[in-house]
C-alpha cells in the first residue's frame, strides 16, 4: 500500500483525533497529550516517522500502540523538516 503524506502537524493532529476518539479514553475524559512525528530513516515497512512519549497516557499505551501502527500504515511525514538555514538562503538582510 502506498503512503499517503503530511505534514507533521497534520499527523499529529491525526493521531489524536484517533487516540480521543478511543471509547476508554472519551469515558474517562482523559486528554492525553501527542507530541509531534520525529523523522527518522525508513523502517522496514518503509515508515519515515514515528512518536515517543506521550502524555497523561499510563494505562492507554496499548491503545495508543495500536492507534500509531494504524496511522503509520497509512501516513509518511511529508518532507517539510528542511534545514533552518535553507529557509533564509534567498533572504537578503539588506
Amino acid at each position: 500500500m502506498t503512503r499517503k503524506f503530511l505534514n507533521a502537524s497534520r499527523l499529529q493532529d491525526e493521531v489524536s483525533r484517533r487516540i480521543h476518539r478511543i471509547h476508554e479514553v472519551v469515558e474517562d475524559g482523559v486528554k492525553i497529550r501527542v507530541p509531534r512525528p520525529q523523522l527518522q530513516e525508513p523502517d522496514k515497512t518503509g515508515c519515515n516517522w514515528d512518536m515517543k512519549h506521550f502524555g497523561n497516557a499510563a494505562g492507554f499505551e496499548r491503545d495508543i500502540a495500536a492507534v500509531l501502527k494504524a496511522v503509520r500504515a497509512e501516513y509518511n511525514l511529508s518532507g517539510e523538516a528542511k534545514d533552518l538555514d535553507s529557509l533564509f538562503e534567498n533572504f537578503s538582510g539588506d
